[in-house]
């Protein structure tokens, strides 16, 4: 039986592989193998609406099955910043390290350090579009814990936990992440309907 062939729009490749780990059972594609190189624009308020720009385009422009996902890190008591922004925190050139650093600064006399990570994917399969949404509580450490991962995992602990995401092993962060939680629900439907 040949695989469903799906692009998932991105050009994070950490992304790519922890998706890749998760849907096995389908030929999960970047938008480096379909030749894409355009700078998809990222303008919506949301970060549905941003997954759903990213998926309309490749589905537009080349006609694929695919999805896009889009990530914000809200922080309870910066009324959920950086959100949508949170790959651009600390300007345009989207650098890791000074996003993080920023968000430290920001709360270096907070004492609620409450966040949560939020992915929202849409998936545009078929002619049809379904969203699917996940979620990890949690909160922003004091100081960077860990080597692994990308982004905010550093300064993130989730919820009932004692390390950071980037202490953490790609299977084990996978099961509890906001990414693998939507992913999760995307893998689920993509099992139940009848392809």
């Amino acid at each position: 039986m040949n695989k469903l062939k799906l692009v998932f729009a991105t050009n994070n490749r950490h992304k790519l592989k922890e998706v890749q780990a998760m849907l096995t059972n389908f030929e999960i594609v970047s938008l480096a193998e379909i030749k894409c190189f355009d700078d998809i624009p990222e303008t919506a308020e949301t970060l549905e609406g941003n997954a759903i720009l990213k998926a309309n385009f490749i589905t537009n422009k080349y006609g694929l099955n695919c999805f896009a996902d889009d990530t914000g890190l809200e922080v309870e008591v910066l009324n959920n910043e950086p959100g949508v922004f949170s790959a651009r925190y600390a300007g345009k050139e989207n650098n890791a390290k000074k996003n993080m650093n920023k968000l430290l600064f920001e709360l270096d006399t907070k004492t609620n350090r409450k966040a949560q990570f939020r992915t929202a994917i849409a998936l545009n399969i078929h002619k049809k579009q379904y969203l699917f949404e996940g979620i990890c509580k949690g909160e922003i450490l004091k100081n960077k814990q860990g080597e692994s991962g990308f982004g905010y995992d550093p300064i993130f602990k989730p919820k009932g936990y004692k390390k950071s995401f980037a202490e953490m092993g790609m299977e084990e962060k996978s099961i509890i992440s906001h990414r693998g939680k939507a992913i999760e629900q995307l893998v689920e439907f993509l099992k139940e309907y009848n392809w």
